[in-house]
């Protein structure tokens, strides 16, 4: 298991220098030339919210050299970074933001899903990471301000995830449309025995935490990677009622069910009746 750190820990080891409080800290990149620039995998206790500019970044059309990127207690971190940047970090206790993230699936997105923001978007953003900055070098800071400009970050953030969906709906088309193609392969492939698919199964075909496919695919088409497994399951249990011989129990067991008796449950939740009243109709 990687090391787990809390906030004095790793400001530590990223030579980062000691924290005012066990429970916050903020640092401006820009005056930090010590920071340690790759590491192998820690894992850490406690939130990090972070906007980094980084003139190696190419940038497009419309967009900043900036982006944000966010990770939250027992994941586990890894980076490599050629040279400095800048920027603003943000290190708060589970404790104190928990109630605040919890309400966010971005905040269990992988670094390679981090938010590419606009020139607009960046300026909103470092504004706020500033203020929270400024208020921790005040000799009697206040943890419930700084918490107060988080949850704002997480509020923008959340909005201007919404944005990099659509700004890339040609690239995340395709993964609304792989995902519906791996369906009828997974459970038209007659040369596997079945096991009902979960959201992170097709989360790694396309390359992408389950958080981050799942708010995609939600965004795309008005319902979560989940109910769109049930529903193709319920279509093809529905044919197999109607259209063939098989038991209740072959029709469970063909579809993934360990037992017929999870089968005749899940039936009746999303339909209203039972897989024999549904046949007999």
């Amino acid at each position: 298991m990687d090391k787990l750190y809390n906030i004095p820990g790793f400001l530590k080891y990223l030579n980062l220098g000691t924290p005012k409080s066990d429970f916050v800290h903020a640092v401006q990149f820009d005056s930090e030339d010590r920071i340690l620039l790759q590491s192998k995998p820690v894992a850490i206790d406690f939130y990090i919210l972070a906007i980094k500019t980084n003139k190696d970044i190419p940038q497009s059309e419309g967009m900043s050299s900036s982006y944000v990127y966010l990770d939250g207690p027992n994941k586990t971190l890894e980076w490599n970074f050629s040279s400095s940047f800048s920027g603003y970090a943000l290190f708060i206790s589970d404790k104190l933001l928990a109630k605040h993230a919890k309400e966010y699936n971005f905040m269990n997105y992988n670094n390679h899903e981090a938010l590419f923001v606009t020139d607009e978007e960046k300026a909103i953003l470092l504004d706020l990471f500033e203020k929270a900055h400024q208020e921790y070098l005040k000799t009697n800071f206040s943890k419930e301000v700084i918490v107060s400009y988080t949850a704002l970050i997480l509020s923008y953030t959340y909005e201007f995830y919404k944005r990099q969906f659509e700004s890339r709906s040609k690239l995340y088309n395709k993964v609304v449309a792989d995902f519906y193609s791996q369906l009828d392969t997974y459970f038209n492939d007659g040369s596997k025995m079945l096991i009902l698919p979960s959201v992170t199964y097709f989360a790694q075909k396309a390359n992408l935490t389950a958080n981050y496919f799942g708010d995609l695919i939600k965004y795309f088409t008005g319902s979560s990677p989940q109910e769109h497994i049930h529903q193709y399951i319920i279509q093809i249990a529905k044919s197999k009622l109607r259209q063939s011989n098989l038991t209740i129990s072959e029709i469970a067991y063909s579809l993934g069910f360990e037992y017929p008796t999870y089968f005749t449950r899940f039936f009746r939740k999303e339909t209203g009746i039972t897989p024999t009243v549904f046949r007999n109709q």
